[in-house]
């Protein structure tokens, strides 16, 4: 697979794809015909997760082109990812014990099998180099590849959720980590997913068939609690004249935003992050950031040490809200560190959607005909 590094060629995409695929997708999305045959997705999320173009962009488009009974489905899906990231807004301390989980938990040589492709499994090693090649799964395919990992394979999930985030373009702190709590049955206590032979069968085409799984499994049980808490998000006009934003929101010409002296993409370096990521996608990343920055040559790209010594001056920043996750935490840590003030700057999409990201989704989905007509 070829993913585009500009918004241009994001929004030819996205272009071609509502003219010419969606109507298929309600009757085919589920089907993984393979890394060369992806006519029946979008393949939208790489562009989505890094907002080279919006959710809400997605959804205004589509809705020109066709009337929404017939792209319900597709809507919905795209606005699984408002959803996952406000429900991680509302509850922070998931990403933080997920983060601290990791620290405890040793690959042993099961969890080396299985990142190597080398289980007794041949769709999941199949997968686990697809992964690698092409930084993409297909969605059907993921929560496969999840329950396999958890349920027959018996490896923590939290390895599978970092696995998945070292490679893939579309990583997303709150959708990846929280897709999986999903399949361990944590998001939804006692709801799990467990693969069944049949179901990949028949949507692979019959590439694989009777695969040996434990269908039999038990949802992982967890005894921690997690109470909603009102975002902790410092929205205050404090006179800065300087603008950060981060790789994980790079479609600033749809924000309205004043005049600044200077506007900085931080962008943080492996060393920085807690969880490592492939260097295809840390290429990737850069790809689109350098795209970001001749659309607005007025952009300067800084890495985590040139900010810090840039904050040793400049202690106020009016900053693209980043949202939970890698990017978030090292703002709260240089902040200490510096004593900064910043000012965050959150999309009006974000905070609407958000109030109803504190319970399920179904709840959410019923929101989503006033969530258009407020914000589309």
């Amino acid at each position: 697979m070829n993913f585009k590094t500009s918004r241009k060629e994001a929004l030819e995409v996205l272009e071609n794809y509502v003219e010419n695929e969606i109507s298929n997708y309600n009757s085919k999305r589920n089907f993984d015909f393979g890394p060369t045959n992806r006519e029946n997705v979008s393949c939208l999320s790489p562009y989505i997760t890094h907002r080279l173009i919006t959710e809400y962009e997605v959804t205004k488009k589509v809705l020109s082109k066709h009337p929404h009974q017939k792209v319900e489905k597709f809507i919905q899906e795209i606005f699984w990812r408002v959803y996952w990231k406000g429900w991680l807004e509302l509850r922070p301390k998931v990403w933080s014990d997920f983060i601290e989980d990791l620290t405890t938990i040793e690959d042993n040589e099961n969890y080396q099998k299985a990142i190597n492709a080398r289980t007794d499994i041949q769709c999941f090693n199949d997968w686990v180099r697809e992964l690698k090649e092409n930084n993409y799964l297909h969605n059907h395919t993921r929560m496969w590849f999840a329950s396999i990992w958890i349920f027959t394979l018996n490896l923590p999930w939290q390895k599978g959720a970092e696995f998945f985030m070292k490679h893939l373009l579309d990583g997303d702190a709150a959708s990846n980590s929280l897709s999986w709590r999903w399949v361990a049955g944590l998001q939804t206590k006692g709801k799990h997913y467990v693969a069944q032979a049949w179901n990949i069968s028949k949507f692979t085409n019959n590439k694989y068939q009777k695969v040996e799984l434990n269908e039999n499994a038990l949802p992982i049980t967890d005894t921690r609690e997690y109470k909603l808490k009102a975002p902790e998000i410092s929205k205050e006009d404090i006179g800065s004249d300087t603008l950060l934003f981060f790789e994980n929101d790079l479609n600033i010409e749809s924000l309205k935003l004043k005049k600044y002296q200077n506007i900085f993409c931080i962008f943080l370096s492996n060393e920085k992050r807690k969880i490592k990521l492939d260097e295809k996608v840390i290429n990737f990343k850069k790809k689109i950031i350098d795209d970001q920055t001749k659309r607005f040559p007025v952009t300067k790209v800084l890495e985590e040490t040139q900010f810090e010594e840039f904050a040793e001056k400049t202690k106020k920043f009016d900053i693209i809200y980043p949202s939970i996750g890698e990017n978030l935490s090292f703002l709260k840590l240089i902040k200490k560190k510096k004593n900064l003030e910043y000012n965050f700057l959150v999309r009006e999409g974000d905070e609407f959607c958000w109030q109803f990201s504190n319970k399920g989704y179904f709840n959410f989905k019923s929101n989503i005909p006033k969530i258009i007509q407020k914000i589309i």
